[in-house]
């Protein structure tokens, strides 16, 4: 399968003068034309199976170190995606709009985070973090349909190969400062309701642009789509790195239970975070985090599991172990 990838600068809104940088990987597929006579190949976007969306942390340079920078490339790890999720997957990886010197300050996803991008607090309200993912990815989308149309002489069409359903699952994944957003995520999800989905075993090329679609294309379509939540090694000079409220985690077993999809939360970890005496509030929070996780699973009949993984575990804590897990995960 041929794929287009590149790094986009779109905005969140029109309206808006700020930029957000987004490496993506997407899937292509070849429509055979004939054209004067002559044989052409036209690649355009084809839906995935899933969404991988990756929310990267701090900015980090000047290190020295190559494997670090290596694994600070916004291209470096959605490849990376690519070949943990599999081939069939659309990848993205986003980077906050706004930093204050290395510091990535997710604004519009959480409105409450304070000049260093520690949120103050997470409510539903709004539902900004998936309003934003939502209309972030939508603007890449169209960006990158046209990077691609710019190669060849025929507008960008949307691709379907006729077994896909009609929602495509998102897999979220938050590294470092990016555990913000899926704790904003997950808040929302905890308050939202349960919106029926109509799933059909094959599309009609008909009824291809009308039906289908690559991405979700409202709040409500991307927490019902969302089926792997994955924590990477996050961590905050402050509290606030996991989610602790029971409400939200009961929330969320509660839309299980009334015919939400499975979800499967997977916690990834490093001595870099959950061995740091001198935070160690980030191993309390991921401890109590999973606990309330693996309370809820008990109920859920198997619709919701946990899953933990510590990296690098007989290592002592440093920066580099930090990065290297991104190209270690396990998400089996």
């Amino acid at each position: 399968m041929d794929r287009w990838s590149g790094v986009l600068k779109v905005p969140l809104h029109s309206s808006s003068r700020v930029l957000y940088k987004v490496a993506a990987s997407l899937c292509l597929s070849n429509n055979s034309k004939t054209l004067l006579d002559s044989y052409v190949v036209f690649p355009h976007p084809m839906v995935p199976s899933a969404n991988a969306i990756f929310f990267n942390g701090d900015c980090v340079q000047g290190t020295g170190n190559s494997v670090i920078e290596k694994l600070s490339n916004v291209e470096e790890i959605v490849e990376i995606l690519v070949s943990k999720f599999g081939g069939s997957v659309n990848a993205w990886v986003v980077e906050a709009s706004t930093f204050n010197g290395p510091f990535a300050v997710y604004k519009d996803f959480i409105p409450s985070v304070n000049q260093w991008g520690d949120p103050k607090s997470h409510s539903p309200k709004g539902f900004p973090a998936s309003t934003s993912t939502v209309s972030l990815l939508s603007n890449c989308l169209e960006a990158a349909k046209k990077s691609i149309s710019g190669r060849q002489k025929e507008p960008c069409q949307l691709g379907l190969s006729p077994s896909r359903s009609y929602q495509p699952k998102t897999f979220i994944l938050g590294f470092s400062k990016g555990g913000t957003v899926l704790n904003q995520l997950i808040t929302e999800l905890g308050f939202s309701k349960v919106e029926s989905i109509e799933h059909s075993p094959q599309i009609k090329e008909s009824d291809v642009q009308e039906e289908c679609q690559m991405l979700p294309n409202s709040k409500e379509s991307l927490l019902n789509s969302i089926a792997e939540i994955h924590y990477v090694d996050v961590g905050l000079n402050s509290a606030g790195a996991y989610i602790t409220d029971h409400d939200v985690i009961r929330g969320i077993s509660k839309r299980l239970a009334e015919g939400a999809g499975g979800l499967r939360f997977v916690v990834h970890g490093t001595p870099r975070q959950w061995c740091d005496k001198r935070r160690d509030w980030i191993r309390n929070e991921k401890d109590k985090f999973v606990h309330l996780l693996e309370s809820e699973a008990e109920h859920s009949e198997g619709k919701l599991q946990v899953c933990e993984r510590f990296y690098f575990s007989d290592q002592p804590p440093n920066l580099q172990m930090h990065f290297e897990i991104i190209e270690n995960l396990d998400v089996s």
